[in-house]
């Protein structure tokens, strides 16, 4: 019997139109053997949200560069929660000031992966903290 993949829900909150890291991050991912489930660009949190529910997903990372993150970011931690889906891994990546990053751990992400971040600290960091 095989091990159940790690689910794995990418997304591009906010009206962010560049998404050159986001699909880097979704071919890393499934290179690693990882399912990978993208949802394109301009999400608002609550379908962030509705689709890590909706798609059983271990992990949401959400690739931000738009300088929402310290608003958009914690709003899907606090839309899963509020649908019982708290125990979903979320981490985020993109242009965010290192300042920014404490405050974003203090509402629920996990981890921010910053431009350059080599693909295998992403990557051991989800297999080392997905709940399974």
């Amino acid at each position: 019997m095989s091990e159940k993949k790690i689910r794995v829900l990418i997304a591009k909150p906010g009206l962010d139109g560049h998404d050159r890291g986001a699909k880097f991050v979704a071919r890393a991912l499934r290179d690693a053997g990882m399912e990978v489930i993208y949802t394109g660009l301009r999400q608002t949190p609550e379908t962030i949200a509705n689709a890590a529910i909706q798609e059983d997903v271990d992990a949401v990372g959400l690739s931000i560069l738009s300088g929402a993150h310290n608003t958009l970011l914690p709003k899907v931690v606090e839309l899963l929660k509020a649908k019982g889906a708290g125990d979903i891994l979320v981490f985020g990546g993109g242009v965010i000031p290192e300042d920014d990053i404490p405050g974003l751990k203090e509402q629920g992400i996990a981890a921010v992966f910053t431009p350059g971040t080599p693909s295998d600290q992403f990557i051991k960091f989800i297999k080392e903290n997905v709940r399974k």
